[in-house]
């Protein structure tokens, strides 16, 4: 199963969007691509992510 790159990007408490790069197969599930961006932003510095689904952008590059 061949791998693709998808950018999911989640809103901040500070205002700002974090994006985060998360590479997974072409039929993944949206919920684990969230999950994913969600838990590496908890690990790092920034300013807390909302942790609300319905407010991430997930998109698939090409």
């Amino acid at each position: 199963m061949e791998s693709r790159c998808w950018l999911v990007a989640l809103p901040a408490v500070d205002g700002r969007q974090y994006v985060y790069r998360v590479y997974a197969p072409e039929k993944a599930l949206l919920a684990d691509l969230f999950w994913e961006a969600w838990h590496c932003h908890d690990e790092s510095a920034f300013p807390r992510a909302w942790d609300l689904f319905d407010a991430a952008v997930i998109r698939r590059v090409s």
